[in-house]
């Protein structure tokens, strides 16, 4: 089927920063490819939908170093976005996605958060060990999915996790900024759409229902108001319900690519699962084509925002 997609760069094939880290490149393998950046023929405006989250490719060594199940560890995967916001290439923007889970390597976090208690060796000293995501089990290399579920029954060595952040993490970082910037450059400003689900709820007894949709914008501080407040219009206009920055309010993608002093704007998106698919079966439901339609119509709104109110003058004004 034609997308509209003018190319696919699935992997870079010199990691940069590997040094002699054994297996860097042969990572890249496990995954056919790691990830993927798809452009369109022709760029319709400054706006880039990525989906950091939504890979299901397990590598065997994975899976035989884990204890726990395959359907455990995709608790912790946004199932489906990835293909979700694929319909945007036709309106003539690109698509990050991983094809690597979550779970294996999370490129939402710091390069280097991990948790010394889970590897056997010593981290590097420039290691942030420390974080709250860390503390959680949730940092670049997790420990744990789901409810606090354990993932490994034993240490895993230090050196591997620095293969997958040299051999993964990096590669799409790199790919993922490139593309940031080149919209900006060629329109003066771009906006990233950081793409992820959330469960429909979490378990608790008397747990209010949670949003369609959560945007996180930094408190605002992540792109200017009229990026966030197109996308709760449009939304609300198919009949969403919409919530900012509770409990989501973005992640490291929404605040390290987030500059909008510079026309630099990101928010993150975070879509309930149940408006798309089914939870328990991992399979898509029967409205998923409904609603990617309705972000090809979001695309086309964030497209027309004039491109005057994205630029740095402007935001700096603010």
């Amino acid at each position: 089927m034609d997308n509209g997609a003018g190319r696919a760069l699935g992997t870079e094939a010199r990691p940069e920063s590997q040094g002699n880290l054994p297996g860097v490149m042969d990572i890249q393998t496990e995954f056919d490819p790691p990830f993927e950046a798809l452009e369109p023929v022709e760029c319709r405006g400054p706006l880039l939908f990525n989906s950091p989250h939504s890979g299901r490719v397990y590598p065997q060594a994975f899976l035989a170093a884990s204890r726990l199940d395959l359907a455990a560890l995709r608790r912790s995967e946004d199932s489906f976005v990835g293909e979700l916001i694929e319909g945007v290439l036709r309106r003539g923007h690109p698509v990050v996605r991983a094809h690597f889970p979550r779970c294996y390597v999370d490129v939402n976090r710091e390069p280097y958060e991990l948790d010394p208690r889970m590897f056997d060796g010593r981290l590097p000293s420039f290691a942030n060990t420390r974080s709250m995501r860390v503390a959680g089990g949730l940092g670049t290399v997790a420990r744990v999915v789901g409810d606090a579920q354990e993932i490994y029954d034993q240490r895993i060595s230090v050196t591997e996790a620095l293969r997958r952040i040299d051999g993964l993490y990096k590669p799409y970082h790199r790919a993922l900024r490139r593309l940031f910037m080149r919209l900006h450059n060629k329109f003066g400003a771009a906006i990233l759409v950081d793409c992820h689900s959330m469960p429909s709820n979490t378990g608790g007894r008397d747990e209010r229902p949670r949003a369609d949709l959560v945007l996180g914008d930094r408190y605002g501080t992540s792109c200017v108001a009229v990026v966030a407040e197109t996308i709760e219009h449009c939304m609300r206009e198919f009949g969403y319900t919409v919530s900012r920055n509770k409990p989501y309010a973005g992640g490291f993608i929404t605040e390290h690519y987030g500059n909008p002093t510079t026309g630099l704007h990101a928010i993150q998106l975070e879509i309930n699962r149940a408006l798309y698919m089914d939870e328990r079966r991992y399979e898509r439901s029967a409205s998923f084509d409904k609603l990617a339609g309705e972000f090809e119509v979001l695309a086309d709104r964030l497209a027309a925002i004039p491109i005057e109110e994205l630029r740095p003058y402007r935001a700096a004004a603010e």
